[in-house]
């Protein structure tokens, strides 16, 4: 049994390879593939079938390797984002580190389902690039004792959203000084989050989040 499922784990992630690095000729995917073999990644029960899913949306991601960094610090199973797939055309991500593979996965779902089709319906542009304020960061949740979740690459905060059109609608500009239009679209982004994200908080929590949208893959169903 042992045997069988090393085999599918590395059937699935060569597939995930393969896909990613045949997406972009000689960019970071095919580094990833054609690598030495002590830049290896970790593959861990049920990663093969997610880097699978993240090769099979479009998506445009390297591998990394697992790290622990002490503190209950780390990044396990993780990828870094280069650019996601939209209905028409992928669109590119700003100042993001590396995340969880689920983490990525729902990420790109929410910014072509969520994002890409709110901004053509509500704003009349297709998604261009979302600008983030990071993902990785060994630190603890504000004010308290507890890890956050980005301490283990499970969350991304996301700052802006720059449109087709040059428009560049911003969590902190917009949200309540926007026009409705816009208004309306960071809320609908908003909603569509809490829909796939375990937690959720924008600038309607509390004043640390008065610039971005903190989105975490998350166990619950936390949105405020």
């Amino acid at each position: 049994m042992r045997a069988m499922w090393r085999m599918a784990v590395s059937i699935a992630l060569g597939a995930a390879l393969a896909g990613c690095g045949s997406m972009v000729p000689g960019g970071r995917g095919d580094q990833a593939v054609r690598g030495p073999s002590n830049s290896a990644v970790a593959v861990t029960p049920g990663a093969g079938r997610c880097l699978a899913r993240l090769g099979q949306a479009g998506t445009q991601f390297t591998p990394v390797p697992d790290r622990y960094y002490g503190a209950g610090c780390s990044t396990l199973n993780a990828v870094n984002l280069d650019a996601l797939q939209g209905d028409a055309a992928r669109f590119s991500l700003g100042n993001i580190g590396p995340v969880t593979c689920p983490t990525a996965d729902l990420m790109a779902g929410w910014a072509r389902f969520g994002v890409d089709r709110a901004a053509r319906q509500i704003l009349g542009s297709p998604l261009q690039r979302i600008e983030t304020m990071g993902s990785y960061s060994c630190r603890n949740v504000s004010g308290s004792a507890r890890r956050s979740a980005h301490a283990s690459a499970e969350a991304i905060d996301v700052s802006a959203f720059i449109l087709a059109d040059g428009r560049r609608i911003s969590v902190v500009d917009d949200w309540g000084g926007g026009s409705a239009a816009e208004r309306e679209f960071l809320k609908v982004v908003h909603a569509s989050a809490c829909k796939r994200f375990g937690t959720v908080l924008g600038p309607d929590y509390n004043a640390a989040h008065r610039d971005h949208l903190h989105v975490e893959k998350g166990d619950g169903s936390f949105c405020r």
